[in-house]
């Protein structure tokens, strides 16, 4: 069975000739919204995706302005309001070393060092030069773990676990 990956929310339409308004969900905008490219739209309602191809792409204020090949005007296009823009796993890029999908980090056990399990990856945030990995404790308190070479040692996507070094005060 594909997995699938949202990469925008349609949120509105923008003109009449078809734009819609996205709110970007993607760390790779350029590439996900690039002319040519297939998305897939999937609505509330609706069994099935309905596969679009990107005719056009341009940012407007904090939005990303798409238009589809074949749908040419505001009609066509106001069905998809609320509907998610999705890729299937297939279509994920190679990424750098040291580099993740945020679905690869979510739900990773984070240990130290010395072995203490710290707790479980539910969020990541990305307030500006480095990422933020929320750990929920087993007692449900939360921990930041900033994403940085002195604290994130070893990151195994396959066995699901973070090892870090904790800054003084990190853990309390």
């Amino acid at each position: 069975m594909e997995k699938w990956f949202n990469v925008g929310k349609i949120v509105n339409t923008h003109g009449i000739r078809g734009e819609v308004r996205v709110i970007s969900r993607t760390d790779f905008p350029e590439e996900r919204y690039k002319k040519g490219n297939t998305l897939y739209i999937f609505m509330e309602k609706s069994k099935e995706p309905i596969e679009v191809i990107v005719k056009s792409h341009r940012v407007h204020k904090s939005f990303d302005l798409l238009s589809f090949e074949g749908y040419d005007n505001i009609n066509l296009v106001e069905k998809f309001k609320g509907a998610m823009l999705k890729v299937p796993e297939s279509q994920l890029g190679e990424l750098n070393e040291g580099e993740y999908y945020f679905h690869e980090i979510i739900g990773c056990t984070v240990v130290t060092e010395e072995g203490e399990t710290v707790g479980t990856v539910s969020e990541i945030l990305t307030p500006g030069a480095n990422d933020v990995w929320v750990v929920k404790r087993n007692n449900g308190k939360e921990v930041l773990i900033p994403y940085i070479e002195d604290v994130v040692k070893n990151v195994d996507v396959e066995r699901k676990t973070i090892t870090i070094r904790p800054m003084e005060g990190l853990l309390e």
